[in-house]
């Protein structure tokens, strides 16, 4: 159970501050060789803590879709569109294999994420800031002042579409591989969103018309091991604020996705990329796909890197208004959500933060 006392004359904002002031992220505690979790990062239990945790081999698991195929056989398409609407659905998150990317752009994408937080804090402080206006971000937490309880991980955020950062802004130790997957990531977006385009009944290249795979974010996570996994975690409940979501993970695991009120593991699989729907698309498919819950559990093993890219418009200065797509609803199947825009909805998620409660709501007719 995760700890639910609040210490006597805690004051949280100052020790926030406090924290945040020393740029060196929850990488600078486990260097100073703290042994407890210090407070800001202790988190009440949460709501689905009791329900059963469940992974692989014979039990439920995340589907494993194979690519290969995808671009030149048409039946073959046809049954990888199946796949693709059915896991979307049911699950709202599948593993990818065969999708183009070579294992050695993504080891050494998960490489070049290690060597940024393991440089001199001297070079990363360079880069820390919580302005997200800028393209660049290092920072502990986007919501550390907002969220009632930190998360053990420190982030790297970058805008890499459709207005790259010049490269002499990348961090030198990982600009050539970051230039050179984002470019990648966004080749299998452009064919993730025809194949959901067509598992919704629609042309191939609506969503890619309608801006879905216009803007590119890409966050590099870094989890230390913690001394107390019990008391703390990765990356709270959450589902996310975009249209789709490509995951990079290593070989330590703990991402785990909410499923039918169970916690299920994404085991890594090596040379898988996981990709989940986020909440913009579960919002203009009018419910066809969905966006689900997904949290990272804390480890005494780490660290632990991952690199997520959000596909989403929101730092754009693109006005479009998003709402059910017309062509999914009718007089029996009406529209769910009221129309917004990216930056309307991202700005109310990010003002909410990770509390573990889902922003689609407050968009509901």
């Amino acid at each position: 159970m995760m700890s639910s006392k609040i210490r006597p004359e805690y004051d949280r904002t100052s020790e926030l501050k406090a924290f945040d002031e020393t740029k060196a992220g929850v990488k600078g505690l486990v260097d100073d060789g703290i042994k407890k979790v210090p407070w800001i990062f202790h988190h009440l239990p949460d709501q689905f803590e009791k329900k059963q945790s469940v992974s692989g081999g014979n039990q439920v698991s995340i589907p494993v879709i194979d690519l290969e195929g995808a671009n030149n056989d048409p039946s073959t398409r046809q049954k990888i569109i199946e796949k693709v609407r059915d896991a979307s659905k049911s699950w709202g998150f599948f593993q990818v294999v065969n999708h183009g990317i070579p294992v050695s752009v993504l080891e050494e994408m998960k490489d070049g994420a290690r060597r940024f937080f393991e440089q001199e804090l001297e070079i990363k402080k360079k880069f820390f800031t919580r302005d997200y206006t800028k393209k660049m971000a290092y920072n502990c937490n986007f919501d550390l002042y907002s969220s009632p309880a930190a998360n053990w991980r420190d982030t790297l955020f970058s805008l890499v579409a459709p207005d790259p950062p010049i490269p002499e802004e990348l961090p030198e130790v990982s600009r050539d591989i970051m230039m050179e997957y984002s470019k990648q990531v966004m080749h299998l977006g452009y064919l993730l969103f025809e194949l959901l385009s067509e598992a919704l009944g629609l042309q191939p290249n609506h969503l890619k018309d309608i801006d879905c795979a216009k803007g590119l974010v890409m966050l590099s996570h870094y989890y230390p091991a913690c001394p107390q996994p019990q008391l703390t975690l990765g990356t709270t409940k959450h589902s996310d604020n975009d249209f789709l979501t490509v995951l990079l993970q290593d070989h330590i695991g703990g991402l785990q996705v909410l499923h039918e009120n169970q916690w299920v593991d994404v085991p890594p699989t090596p040379g898988a990329l996981v990709i989940n729907i986020g909440d913009l698309l579960q919002l203009i498919s009018n419910d066809a796909f969905t966006s689900v819950e997904h949290r990272v559990l804390a480890n005494s093993v780490g660290p632990r890197v991952s690199v997520a890219c959000f596909f989403n418009t929101n730092l754009l200065p693109d006005l479009r208004s998003y709402g059910p797509i017309k062509e999914l609803v009718s007089e029996e199947n009406p529209p769910k959500y009221r129309e917004t825009t990216v930056r309307e909805y991202v700005a109310y998620f990010n003002a909410k933060g990770l509390d573990g409660t889902s922003a689609l709501m407050h968009f509901k007719l």
